[in-house]
């Protein structure tokens, strides 16, 4: 509950922080200014007093830091997972496992022909 609260109370402070700043009266800082250019006496213009659009931005802009500092600390403290309470399809049950069955030995082994050097060195090679 307190996190749907906080969520739709950010979102709200969001969108009024978006209408307040495009609604602000550009202050003709543009590079012109900067340079000396266009009457400015200083290298950002002149400063203006503290109208209710700046303020309401600077009220805006700390609630906006607030709430993403609350919504951190509050996710961080749910423990519960997107799918905790929903019934999915489910595991399928895996077959027993058997007991490993032994391989009789046979009885008469099978010995390989032995190569002795001597026959090795007698054998003509491969042509290629």
């Amino acid at each position: 509950m307190l996190g749907i609260l906080l969520n739709s109370l950010y979102v709200v402070v969001c969108l009024l922080l978006v209408v307040v700043v495009l609604m602000q009266q550009g202050k003709g800082g543009d590079i012109a200014a900067a340079f000396g250019g266009s009457g400015s006496q200083t290298a950002f213009g002149a400063r203006a007093g503290a109208t209710v659009l700046t303020r309401a931005t600077t009220v805006l802009g700390i609630l906006f830091m607030v709430g993403a500092m609350a919504l951190a600390i509050v996710g961080q403290r749910s423990t519960g997972s997107v799918l905790s309470g929903v019934d999915g399809p489910g595991l399928p049950t895996a077959a027993p496992a058997t007991a490993p069955v032994e391989i009789p030995a046979p009885e008469t082994p099978v010995e390989a022909p032995a190569e002795t050097t001597e026959d090795a060195a007698e054998a003509p090679a491969e042509p290629q």
